[in-house]
């Protein structure tokens, strides 16, 4: 049963969307000024009040000082931290210590031993991406053996390669981000078909 995840939320009217399509997880980029979609952590708590609660809120940090992912955690602002800058093992380890709340770590995979690395996190998900956020553009999937532990799958999916991509690799959850949205912003039309497509294959499996 794949689980999908719409990241990068923004705007009041982003909520909305999630609502209506209802993924299992939504991404907020907290306190990432390089980001375009970066929130600061009032905004997130604004949107996720308004966040149906069977929907997942996630933060999305970069090098973060510990204790903002350890208070939006404990406050219940986000419900899982998803670390995508260089935090090693001892950071994400602590984290969990911290806020007894579920951990993602994120891994930009060039080569095998990038995936041969992120398998030994300690993290409760890894997230194997193309490197930089947001960009829209896949990494070499071959790369990527039969992998037993819960992961995510992001980096350039879409509803054009989002079945290929559940098929060959079987992912815990698909990560979509700048490809659903126009003009930079997210497009609810997207969001609901990619939601629905995920669903499919769930039924059809």
């Amino acid at each position: 049963m794949t689980k999908i995840k719409v990241c990068g939320l923004t705007r009041m009217e982003d909520i909305q969307a999630v609502n209506e399509a209802m993924p299992d997880y939504c991404g907020f980029v907290i306190n990432v000024e390089k980001s375009r979609r970066n929130c600061s952590p009032l905004l997130v708590k604004e949107m996720v009040c308004r966040l149906d609660k069977r929907i997942l809120p996630v933060g999305v940090f970069v090098n973060a000082p510990l204790r903002l992912p350890t208070l939006l955690l404990r406050e219940g602002t986000i419900a899982i931290a998803q670390l995508h800058g260089q935090e090693d093992e001892a950071y994400a380890r602590e984290l969990q210590k911290a806020s007894h709340c579920p951990v993602i770590k994120a891994f930009s995979v060039k080569t095998s031993q990038d995936v041969e690395k992120a398998l030994k996190s300690p993290a409760d998900y890894i997230l194997l991406d193309q490197g930089a956020g947001g960009t829209g553009k896949t990494f070499d999937w071959s790369l990527v053996p039969e992998i037993k532990r819960p992961f995510f799958l992001a980096g350039g999916l879409g509803t054009e390669n989002l079945e290929e991509a559940i098929a060959r690799l079987k992912p815990w959850a698909v990560d979509l981000s700048s490809s659903l949205e126009t003009d930079g912003r997210k497009d609810p039309e997207k969001i609901k078909a990619a939601v629905a497509m995920v669903r499919k294959m769930e039924k059809d499996n």
